[in-house]
């Protein structure tokens, strides 16, 4: 009787509703942060699964965010001795225990060792095709242009108080790419402020809640910063691009970033690994592999852990609001870029390039670029952008992982 006594209260206290009334034993103390994020991850299965806003992404992050706030459950998922110190588990080991690690302790390797980022550029660059660009190198200046806002954000970022390295991650948020956010997250801001990842699912869920709104946040702008007769501007079909071009471009831009910027490579060159083996039409298997399996399960991972990070008692604090609205800064100013550099190449070039393709330079492909097209299309249904606009959209990817290698560069140890 007394076993089973025993056995009953140990269930009980080892419960979620044990633990988040009293605490529990042996794990963390959940707190009311807890219950808000978990509100948190219903919005955001909401926005994934009725409005499907990047559900790809936006799901598993809201399932990583959910599962790790429901009471008790942290210590279980990440197991007890996650968090210690190197010389902590060697003192365990040496005292003849061994180290207590769940299932997100070995995932979590895998973002703060920043081994997933690089390989979503792997499966990126295996479907990405780069001939737009190719066929109109003038699309690299629109796709420089959009990084302005990266820039914009990362000074008021210092104006806020934050060091340089967490500066730099926040303003890669208007690069509109989650990975490139991720990277330079974990290479720089964490050993800043927070401790244990916490930047990362502040930046990463910001920058991918732009991306997916995409459509709500750039029209706006477009019509402000464009003449209805710019909007009906018709663009030239774009020249033939051979696959002797679209082999040599992943290998020359790898060279020259290597030669210019190494910092970038990580990125950069396994975006390139991916364009390469797809155009060069002798490894069919592996671009099967890369730019499915491969990059479907990591972007499983990758989302889950990212949502994981964002525990009520990191992601519930006015430094979060400020990140997000500095987010959303970089943002807005990296299409303001876009289009004003597009604006300014219409300009020099007679009139020959229509400015909405401008907002594309940021580099959430292909859904800016499907923006530009439908923006394009209500002004003149004749008009047909989304090949012009691919250009400067393919262009702000390789741009947003050259300003990630410029503050790895600058802010790196």
């Amino acid at each position: 009787m007394n076993y089973l006594t025993e056995t009953l209260k140990t269930l009980w206290e080892e419960s979620g509703i044990a633990i988040s009334l009293f605490g529990g034993t042996g794990a963390t103390p959940f707190m009311w942060e807890n219950y808000v994020m978990l509100l948190v991850s219903f919005v955001l299965f909401y926005l994934a699964i009725v409005r499907k806003f990047e559900p790809l992404l936006l799901l598993p992050i809201a399932f990583g965010m959910f599962i790790v706030n429901i009471p008790g459950a942290s210590g279980v998922l990440y197991g007890l001795d996650h968090g210690k110190t190197d010389t902590q588990i060697q003192e365990l080991i040496t005292a003849g225990g061994s180290p207590d690690y769940g299932l997100f302790h070995f995932l979590d390797i895998g973002v703060s060792k920043v081994i997933f980022p690089p390989l979503i550029f792997l499966g990126i660059g295996a479907m990405t095709d780069f001939g737009p660009l190719i066929a109109n190198p003038k699309s690299f200046l629109i796709g420089a242009g959009a990084q302005f806002g990266v820039f914009v954000a990362f000074f008021l970022a210092i104006l806020f108080g934050f060091d340089g390295a967490v500066a730099a991650a926040i303003g890669i948020i208007g690069g509109a790419d989650g990975p490139t956010a991720i990277y330079v997250t974990e290479k720089l801001a964490n050993s800043s402020f927070y401790t244990q990842g916490s930047y990362t699912s502040i930046i990463a869920i910001a920058a991918y809640s732009y991306m997916a709104l995409i459509p709500i946040i750039q029209p706006p702008f477009m019509k402000m910063l464009t003449t209805r007769k710019e909007r009906m501007i018709v663009m030239q079909q774009l020249r033939p691009v051979s696959k002797r071009e679209k082999v040599i471009f992943p290998i020359a831009v790898t060279l020259l970033t290597g030669l210019l910027l190494p910092s970038a490579l990580p990125l950069l060159g396994m975006l390139m690994l991916g364009n390469l083996l797809k155009e060069s039409g002798v490894a069919e298997r592996l671009v099967q592999v890369a730019s499915n399996g491969l990059i479907n399960a990591i972007t499983i991972f990758l989302g889950v852990m990212v949502g994981a990070k964002a525990s009520g008692g990191v992601f519930l604090s006015p430094m979060t609001l400020v990140i997000i609205a500095l987010g959303l800064t970089a943002f807005i100013f990296g299409t303001v870029g876009g289009l004003l550099t597009a604006k300014l190449m219409n300009v020099i070039y007679r009139g020959t390039i229509n400015p909405l393709i401008g907002s594309a330079g940021v580099s959430a492909v292909p859904m800016a670029a499907r923006v530009s097209q439908d923006v394009g299309r209500k002004y003149n249904p004749d008009n047909y952008l989304l090949m012009h606009a691919m250009g400067p959209n393919v262009a702000g990817v390789i741009g947003s992982a050259v300003a990630a290698g410029v503050f790895l560069a600058v802010f790196g140890a």
